[in-house]
């Protein structure tokens, strides 16, 4: 299994425009053996402790290998909305681990290492 956590963030008054791609996006997932495990929109009280921006949401994915997931990467239609969508969404910060070779402090490590470069 391959795990996606995706940390999104987008511009303030483009929550429209982005509903519309992840009403696209979101489906695709299933087409390519995926499943969105959970897809959160954390309110600001949510949030202990925070050194970054807090993200408009939070999604965790997994797809059963890396060839789906790749595969959904490719999805033409997803492509086509991502591009139109590109310019409301500011950002996106991805993590990317297999089950088999999760290792909890190197995600920690990566985790912290992007939150420093933000």
């Amino acid at each position: 299994m391959v795990y996606i956590t995706q940390l999104i963030y987008i511009l303030q008054g483009q929550e429209e425009v982005f509903d519309a791609f992840e009403s696209i996006a979101i489906p695709a997932i299933s087409k390519y053996k995926g499943r969105l495990l959970f897809r959160v929109r954390p309110a600001k009280e949510a949030f202990i402790e925070s050194h970054i921006e807090m993200p408009y949401e939070i999604h965790l994915v997994e797809f059963e290998t890396e060839a789906d997931f790749h595969a959904f990467i490719g999805d033409e239609e997803r492509k086509k909305s991502v591009i139109e969508s590109i310019i409301n969404t500011v950002s996106s910060i991805v993590f990317k681990y297999k089950i088999k070779d999760f290792n909890a402090d190197k995600f920690i490590m990566d985790f912290q290492r992007i939150v420093n470069s933000v």
